[in-house]
Formats: structure tokens, C-alpha cells, sequence
């Protein structure tokens, strides 16, 4: 289908939302994108690109940006959490022959995504609230102060509270999955190498890596906990609370912890793959189709996946309704796989019982030692999948 004319209203400006507006643009689309913020800009803390996000900013002229802004990843170290002990190392070179893979603040790549926005001359309309989206052969969206637009295409790029959602699928609750987490930044006083170091301990973890060419250091600290009410990443706590339920973790976790005095809390709340993501010229893309919890580091590549295949679905179909179909069955077997995945890592970080942590450890230091072409394998299924090349 030809795209150029058409005219596309992509809802959100995060990294999905900016990477479609690119991917459509560059198709020939007349794009402009929904923000109710006052700016293009994404609070909060780190994310990991993995070569399979990385081959789509390729495909998008923007790897070079990215570099620019990032720290390339060498490795994952999984240690013990009393004192830090290496338990295995996964060298990330493993993966060459493939895009590289990145740590990067989420606010930086925004930036690359941004810039580009603009540059592709891609209308940004900022303080622009959705109340509501009707489906149809010309979609309406009409804004909270009573404006509409009817595009050809819209594309619903914002998050877990997604306006366009619930149109499509109704209102699913969803349940929390009896884990908390923190995240922040810190100064990078301890020489944090480029690498993420995954800190294993009883009922809970901690993730920590450099950004902004080292920098400062990201961490995300999660534990199991039995209540939450609230839903949302932007809530303040005490640095002393997050160093106070992990205080008995040692080596450079207590070090970096040490440093924080700034932290936003999370619930980790598990929400189902959306049934349907498409309907009267209506789409979702990201985490409006497919939440996923962080303990694979893929939200955000997820997002950029859908962008791609969306613009190339339908560019290879004969109507819009066709290429939103395709675009659906050509992701959500993935999607629901990579949601299915980090649901399941989290316990893995997590083994209370001393004699079984041991042994779980043990084997890790083996199978990192003797065969790390075999540890490394089994994420060939996210890391190799390239969508550029379908």
C-alpha cells in the first residue's frame, strides 16, 4: 500500500510513539504525534538496547546518535549478594556478528528519537490530552478540550494507561505480582565498569550499570514484597528505606546504595497481552499491547519492534485494515514470548534457601566457565531476531 498522503496520528511521544512517527514518515506518511507533556522528554532512570533494538535504530539512520550518548555494554555479571561475589560472567562480545548492545539513559534516547522527529519534519503537538478515540474507516480522536482530528492511521503509543486500550479490548484490572522496585541514578564514584552486575540475594535483587559515559551509574532494586496499592513509577521514597531493605548487601551494591539520595518507587503489576490490537484503522504499539515487567530489559526494544513491522506491514499491504492485521500476527507470538520470559526471571534472583542458592550458583560459575557460548545461546531468540531483515 502506499503510505505517501496518508495521514497518521500517533498518540505519545515516548520511544515507541517517536520510533513509529520515524518509521511511518519514512514511508511517505503525513505524521503528527500526540503529548500531553510539556515537553518530548522521558524522566527516570536507565534502559538496556540489545542488538535486536539496535538493527531498528540502524535501519533508521540513528545508531551513530545513539553511541554518541551510550555506553557499550561488554558484559552481565551475576554476583552473590553479601559480598559481591562472581558467580558467572556473560561477555556480551559473544554477540559479535550482531549489532551492539548499549546502556543508555532513557532521557538520551528520547533526544536521538526526537531530534530526528523533527528533522523528518513529523508535527509534535505537546500539552495535546486524548480524551477519547472512536474506531472507524476515519478514525476520530478527540482531545480533552474538545478538539478532533480524523486521520487515515492511529497508532496508540502511550503506555499502560493507553486511551485507545481499553476502546479496544475493555477494561482488564491488572494484578499485582507481589514485587516492588526502586530505581535511581548515582555518581559513578566506585568506577562502575561497562557492565551490568546483577546483585542475587534472598527475596530480592539489584541491577546496576553506567550511563552517560560512565558517569553515573543506573540501579533498579527489586523486592518481593506481599502489598501495594498503587500503580506508577513516579513515587518519591526515603534513599534510607531502599538502603535499609538492602543492607545486608555487600560489595559495590552497598557502595552505590551509599550514594543515592534521590529514589522513585514502583509495584510491579502484571498486565495481560492485549487480544486485540487493531480495529477500525486503530492500532496499539508497545506497552498499550504488551506490558511487560523489566526482568529482561525489552520494553522499550519491544516498542521500537512494533514500530518498525508496523510501517512495514503495511507498506506491503493492499488497505490500512490488511497491514494492521499483519502487523498483528507478525508480533504478537513474540511479544506474548518476551512477557512470558520476564515474568519468569525474576525468581531466578531471588532463592532463599541457602543450600539450593549454592547450588544454583555453583552451576552458573560452571556453565559460564566451561561452555559461554551455550550461556549466552539462550538468548539468540531475542538478541539475533532482527525485524528490519523480515
Amino acid at each position: 500500500m502506499e503510505l505517501f498522503g496518508k495521514t497518521v496520528c500517533v498518540i505519545g511521544a515516548g520511544i515507541g510513539g517517536l520510533t513509529a512517527a520515524l518509521a511511518l514518515r519514512r514511508l511517505g506518511a503525513k505524521v503528527c504525534v500526540l503529548e500531553q507533556a510539556e515537553a518530548i522528554t522521558e524522566v527516570g532512570a536507565g534502559l538496556q538496547v540489545s542488538p535486536n533494538g539496535i538493527a531498528v535504530l540502524r535501519a533508521l539512520g540513528l545508531e551513530d546518535a545513539l553511541s554518541a550518548r551510550a555506553v557499550r555494554a561488554r558484559a552481565v555479571e551475576l554476583r552473590d549478594y553479601a559480598a559481591g561475589q562472581l558467580v558467572s560472567h556473560l561477555d556480551l562480545s559473544l554477540l559479535d556478528g550482531e549489532a551492539p548492545y548499549y546502556f543508555v539513559h532513557r532521557a538520551d534516547l528520547i533526544t536521538c528519537l526526537a531530534d530526528a522527529v523533527r528533522a523528518a519534519d513529523v508535527k509534535v503537538l505537546l500539552l495535546q490530552k486524548v480524551n477519547t478515540v472512536v474506531p472507524g474507516a476515519r478514525p476520530k480522536v478527540i482531545l480533552s478540550n474538545g478538539a478532533e482530528m480524523k486521520p487515515d492511521l492511529v497508532v496508540g503509543a502511550d503506555g499502560l494507561h493507553s486511551r485507545l486500550r481499553p476502546v479496544l479490548n475493555g477494561t482488564i484490572a491488572p494484578f499485582f505480582t507481589r514485587q516492588v522496585a526502586w530505581r535511581t541514578t548515582v555518581p559513578n564514584t566506585i568506577g562502575h565498569g561497562p557492565v551490568a552486575q546483577v546483585h542475587m540475594g534472598p527475596h530480592r535483587h539489584m541491577v546496576s550499570y553506567p550511563l552517560r559515559g560512565g558517569e553515573r551509574v543506573n540501579i533498579v532494586a527489586v523486592q518481593e514484597q506481599v502489598g501495594w496499592s498503587e500503580e506508577g513509577w513516579q513515587i518519591a521514597d526515603d534513599p534510607d528505606t531502599l538502603r535499609r531493605v538492602f543492607a545486608d548487601f555487600g560489595g559495590d551494591a552497598r557502595a552505590l546504595l551509599s550514594e543515592v539520595t534521590d529514589v522513585r518507587k514502583w509495584g510491579l503489576f502484571r498486565h495481560p497481552v492485549a487480544p486485540v490490537w487493531h480495529k477500525g484503522n486503530c492500532a496499539l504499539l508497545g506497552d498499550s499491547a504488551h506490558p511487560t515487567l523489566p526482568f529482561m530489559a525489552q520494553g522499550a526494544v519491544m516498542a521500537m519492534e512494533d514500530a518498525w513491522v508496523l510501517g512495514d506491514a503495511l507498506q506491503k499491504a493492499a488497505t490500512i485494515e490488511d497491514g494492521l492485521s499483519q502487523y498483528q500476527t507478525r508480533r504478537e507470538m513474540r511479544t506474548a514470548r518476551v512477557v512470558a520470559a520476564a515474568s519468569k526471571n525474576a525468581w531466578k534472583y531471588h532463592l532463599s534457601n541457602t543450600p539450593i542458592r549454592k547450588i544454583a550458583h555453583l552451576g552458573l560459575r560452571v556453565a559460564s566457565a566451561v561452555a559461554p557460548k551455550k550461556m549466552m545461546g539462550q538468548f539468540d531468540w531475542i538478541y539475533r531476531h532482527d525485524v528490519t531483515q523480515s
